[in-house]
């Protein structure tokens, strides 16, 4: 039985650590992620790079560091050497995160380090020209002040978005990156597996966001990255509602979370019926399944993005939903990037025409929103291959399988 059935500690004994013999992104790697971002940056006339502390500095040099009011990152020159900003104050412990080194720039608590942005461009030889100012890419994710604070300063730069750089790069996964994340999202499967057994008529969604993260943690997690938890017509709802549910017989439920693991995170949705199950909940799930399934087979290689989002909207349109965002139907994106953030470029979205290409990874999950009724999301995410598409994790069985357990 794989709704129900089984006690909270028979299901935590189902599971056990799972990230043996994983392996983080070393050194190597990151350095060729650099060599790969400058001649990139060559290729399209831009001189340098902001990266702000976050995803985009991990990605490139390995240093883990959280972004805040003060202005920490690095500059990445198209030619030569990675350089450091920070607050003098962190030298060392920047300097300890470090995997890729580089020079540490620092800057007194009453500095600008935005003049000493400008100042360290220039020591790089990239220096400000009004009649023909260098591209200077800022990173997509750092905060507007940081922006504002460089371009009075930098009127000799033309300041722009680096994600031409940064997603170009990140993007493409390495075979390092799919194995990892291969490991965390079949680490969030098995948990799922595990929540399901241990439904039960009256347990409330925060005793299973509280039993999920003890699941987590058991598979080798640190914690739940994330964890939407919903029954009955609160389902209807993508990320959730603001009031806690109570399972009750014949309750649409739909699980959304993933773990973090190495930098890596998984995001798997599963929905099912606790208990009978009505033809509604069964038309409903198997339309959302054909979604699925035929976003996964419109997503080959060269195919824009928005191809991939059409094909979703085709299958559900057939079956009486939408058309387009209107509901009941689907009223998002029928998937996004996964990475080290949860949300990446590219997107599977009308307007994204970015060509799939090898080693992007997406999410597939074309929701079903029935306001009043419930909803049916499937979320499993797939990775690019010189042969196509290939999930990490299988797509839900049947509504009445969900996880193939008796085949």
């Amino acid at each position: 039985m794989s709704i129900g059935g089984t006690s909270i500690e028979q299901a935590l004994a189902s599971l056990s650590d799972m990230t043996g013999g994983m392996v983080a992104i070393g050194k190597d790697e990151h350095a060729q992620r650099i060599a790969k971002a400058q001649a990139f940056m060559r290729q399209q006339g831009i001189a340098a790079i902001y990266l702000n502390a976050g995803a985009n500095l991990t990605y490139f040099t390995g240093t883990k560091w959280y972004a805040s009011e003060r202005m920490v990152g690095a500059i990445l020159p198209a030619s030569g050497d990675i350089e450091y900003i920070a607050p003098a104050f962190e030298e060392s412990t920047l300097q300890g995160f470090m995997l890729i080194e580089g020079r540490v720039n620092c800057w007194e608590e009453h500095e600008s380090p935005y003049q000493l942005f400008a100042d360290v461009l220039a020591r790089m030889g990239i220096t400000q020209d009004t009649a023909a100012p260098p591209r200077v890419g800022i990173c997509e994710s750092a905060a507007f002040f940081i922006y504002d604070g460089i371009k009075p300063l930098a009127p000799g730069y033309t300041l722009e978005n680096a994600r031409a750089v940064t997603a170009y790069c990140r993007s493409r996964k390495s075979p390092a990156e799919i194995a990892l994340m291969q490991r965390v999202m079949d680490m969030t499967l098995a948990v799922h597996v595990a929540t399901a057994s241990m439904l039960v008529e009256g347990i409330t969604t925060v005793e299973v966001e509280e039993f999920i993260q003890r699941a987590h943690r058991k598979v080798g997690a640190p914690r739940s990255y994330f964890c939407i938890v919903l029954f009955g017509e609160a389902t209807a709802y993508p990320h959730g509602v603001n009031y806690v549910q109570t399972l009750k017989a014949g309750d649409t439920v739909l699980i959304d979370t993933g773990c973090q693991v190495m930098n890596y995170i998984s995001d798997i949705t599963r929905t099912y019926v606790f208990g009978a199950i009505s033809e509604r909940q069964r038309s409903v799930w198997n339309s959302e399944k054909a979604a699925q399934a035929a976003a996964f087979a419109a997503a080959q290689l060269g195919v824009p993005c928005g191809d991939v989002d059409r094909a979703a909207r085709v299958s559900l349109e057939a079956d009486g939903y939408g058309p387009g965002y209107k509901l009941p139907g689907l009223p998002h994106r029928t998937g996004h990037g996964i990475g080290l953030d949860i949300h990446e470029w590219p997107y599977l979205v009308g307007n994204d025409t970015t060509p799939l290409d090898v080693g992007m990874c997406f999410s597939n999950e074309p929701m079903i929103c029935i306001p009043g009724e419930f909803g049916i999301r499937h979320e499993d995410h797939f990775y690019m291959t010189a042969d196509g598409p290939r999930w990490f994790t299988q797509p839900a069985h049947s509504i009445d399988d969900p996880f193939g357990l008796r085949a």
